[in-house]
């Protein structure tokens, strides 16, 4: 099978974003399968490809991948109107490729939403066979968390629709995803839930150390947040959760902040004004090099702002490399996470907007490392049983081949 593969946010662990295509698109190739990657272009991709100057886009082989990224910069950190510009531009570039190249099958991932569009042209004009991977609602999220404009909102109902009328699979990241997809197209459209996985050698519990991060005593309890430092994240509440730690007196508890967005600076600004010295603040790492870091945090930290459109609707890397790290993890949303967290007790669920509540979750982990240990144990054998990446990566194969020609 030839696969023409769609991910503007594509990365590799020598970058700093998630790699589910990247593994997912090696699976391919070991099952004997071809893969030509479409992507945009990030700073935290780990790509460095030759410039075709005569196409006009970066093109090589990225561990028998072939890779062609256009060069059409994003960040998180742009204006909504510089972001849907670039979503846009890609996904139009992308058109043309998805007309052009030689494939089987097409298969396309958000977000954005706008990614469908090369699957749809595909489908449409070439009759090629297309899967849709769902990764967040759309537009549904992007309204819970107060877009009003109805132009994009209207347009990202369409492409939605759209995307799940014509694609022959879907595939959603969580259950939510999964209900919001099949409530809104054809009973008989096929959906396979294969949430993000766990890389159980990258983050391995047998790589914990002493962290040498600058401002950590080895005394410390260190609850670590690694990931995307958005709105989205509703990373206030942890400052909060400093602020009541500090009016405690408790100077043991540090949270690390890991990672890169559009609120990291305004965030640490914060902090500093606060004078909440047990904030600390990192650059992101490359993928290659996070698994010793969060084998070496006490806790992870899931958090996110309280929209319920987030309960069952996400499926974090973050989560998943916390289990394989084998240690315990604090959430503060209900949903399927929170659910699993209850279920095998491999952490602590706080109630959202509860500061008081969350630092007492901290406290109490950081006063029982014999609870801690056991845990992260159950939190191991959760992704060794459930979500070990080549178990996902093997169904996510299997649902391809199945429309192959």
């Amino acid at each position: 099978m030839r696969l023409l593969y769609f991910h503007q946010h594509f990365a590799t662990p020598r970058g700093a974003g998630g790699t589910r295509s990247y593994e997912f698109a090696r699976a391919l190739i070991a099952r004997g399968h071809q893969v030509t990657m479409v992507c945009g272009a990030h700073q935290f991709s780990g790509l460095e490809l030759p410039y075709d100057s005569g196409r006009g886009w970066h093109r090589g082989p990225v561990d028998g991948i072939d890779v062609i990224s256009l060069p059409l910069a994003y960040s998180n950190r742009d204006s909504l109107l510089r972001r849907g510009w670039t979503f846009l531009r890609f996904a139009l570039r992308s058109v043309r490729l998805a007309l052009e190249l030689d494939c089987d099958l097409v298969f396309a991932t958000s977000t954005p939403i706008t990614a469908v569009i090369p699957g749809l042209a595909a489908k449409w004009l070439r009759g090629k066979p297309f899967v849709f991977e769902v990764r967040d609602l759309w537009p549904e999220l992007p309204r819970a968390l107060g877009l009003r404009n109805p132009f994009l909102l209207g347009g990202m109902s369409l492409l939605e629709f759209l995307g799940y009328r014509s694609a022959d699979a879907c595939i959603g990241l969580s259950p939510g995803i999964v209900e919001g997809i099949r409530s809104r197209s054809d009973e008989r459209l096929p959906v396979a839930m294969i949430p993000n996985g766990s890389d159980l050698e990258l983050f391995h519990p047998s790589q914990r150390a002493r962290l040498t991060l600058p401002g950590i005593r080895p005394d410390d309890f260190v609850a670590g947040f690694t990931g995307a430092h958005g709105p989205a994240n509703g990373l206030d509440a942890l400052l909060d959760v400093a602020v009541e730690l500090k009016r405690r007196g408790d100077e043991r508890v540090k949270l690390a902040f890991v990672g890169d967005g559009k609120e990291k600076e305004r965030l640490a600004a914060r902090a500093a004004e606060l004078g909440l010295t047990n904030c600390l603040f990192f650059a992101p790492v490359p993928k290659a090099e996070l698994g010793p870091i969060t084998a070496s945090l006490d806790c992870g930290l899931m958090v996110l702002k309280n929209v319920p459109a987030f309960y069952r609707g996400t499926s974090p890397n973050k989560f998943f490399d916390y289990l394989a790290a084998g240690i315990p993890v604090v959430n503060n949303y209900p949903g399927w996470l929170a659910d699993l967290i209850g279920e095998n007790r491999c952490g602590l669920v706080v109630a959202p907007g509860n500061a008081s509540a969350f630092a007492d979750a901290l406290q109490s982990l950081a006063a029982d490392p014999a609870g801690r240990r056991a845990m992260g144990a159950a939190g191991r054998a959760l992704a060794e049983r459930e979500f070990a990446r080549p178990l996902l990566a093997a169904e996510f194969v299997r649902t391809l081949e199945t429309y192959a020609p």
